[in-house]
């Protein structure tokens, strides 16, 4: 017999809207962007970016949410991006960052170190549509329908030596586009990593586009992590390179303040933030405060990860 466990951010099936609805919606917001000066629009709108044509990938029913997706105007104007600025309004700032051409290094314990042109990687991975909940470290939270591709496959296709144990993910440098890179305060570029075991995770997700199109360029394009059961600030933005290590990198924010942030970032409503309580957090589109979820909800599919490792600082 064939038993099925429902997963913790599953809904049934008759809850969530129809694909031919969430579709349909789309067509109307294009026909009425056509009304707008293309002067206006972000270049994905005016049809420029080479992936457009990917998009709206088709959704994995397999990830679904207990809460009402976060309409694309307010998740849009919520963004943590330093590189741009220290508000969350980065989105004007951000669209200067040039993302074609783009290319990704992979390299470290690899078979054979490469670069690979982000479009010629977008249509070798296995594109689709996920609704995830995203939990920022600083007490506020959304829900949105990222498009991707599982990490596995990205660690599949850069095939890694057996010794390899993290993935070190750099972000771009850009100083003439980017003016929070040209403060001394902080240690550009952006640095984040993860053991391979989280890498390979089915939660694990690189995001290329969001609400059904390529993602604007405060949401980390052309490329950028996703991994839902930790704080935000895991999920590397605008990513250039993939290192396979044997050794744990240092991420950003450690280097920044290793007292307050550390490797794991696992989101624990038990472990305050030295400076505030995880304990709940604030939903960014009603402003309704609710219970924060150990492993932001998606514990019985990540807990294992971490069994031993009792003695380390998981959740800060």
């Amino acid at each position: 017999m064939h038993i099925r466990i429902k997963r913790g951010w599953e809904i049934p099936e008759h809850q969530a809207t129809p694909e031919q609805v969430f579709l349909s919606r789309r067509t109307l917001l294009g026909a009425g962007l056509g009304l707008i000066g293309a002067g206006t629009l972000p270049a994905h709108a005016q049809g420029t970016d080479p992936s457009a044509a990917l998009y709206p990938a088709k959704r994995n029913p397999a990830f679904t949410l207990d809460r009402p997706m976060t309409p694309e105007d307010k998740a849009s104007t919520v963004n943590n991006y330093y590189e741009f600025g220290t508000n969350y309004d980065v989105g004007r700032a951000a669209a200067k960052l040039k993302t074609r051409p783009w290319t990704v290094t992979l390299d470290g314990m690899v078979e054979q170190p490469r670069q690979v042109d982000i479009d010629t990687l977008l249509k070798a991975m296995p594109l689709e549509e996920r609704l995830y909940r995203h939990r920022c470290v600083e007490a506020w939270s959304m829900a949105v329908p990222w498009t991707g591709f599982p990490m596995k496959a990205l660690v599949d296709y850069a095939r890694p030596l057996s010794g390899a144990k993290y993935l070190r993910f750099e972000t771009f440098l850009d100083k003439a586009v980017a003016p929070g890179q040209s403060g001394r305060f902080y240690p550009w570029p952006y640095v984040e990593g993860v053991t391979m075991a989280e890498a390979t995770n089915d939660l694990a997700f690189f995001v290329t586009g969001i609400y059904g199109k390529p993602a604007p360029n405060q949401f980390g394009a052309p490329l950028r992590v996703a991994l839902p059961w930790k704080y935000g600030f895991k999920s590397a933005k605008a990513i250039v390179k993939v290192t396979f290590t044997d050794q744990r990198p240092k991420s950003f924010w450690e280097v920044v303040q290793a007292s307050e942030y550390g490797f794991w970032a696992n989101v624990n409503p038990q472990v305050p933030h030295p400076r505030w309580s995880q304990a709940t957090e604030k939903d960014i589109a009603t402003g309704e405060r609710r219970p924060t979820l150990i492993y932001n909800g998606y514990g019985p599919y990540v807990a294992g990860l971490y069994a031993g490792l009792e003695k380390e600082r998981l959740f800060t």
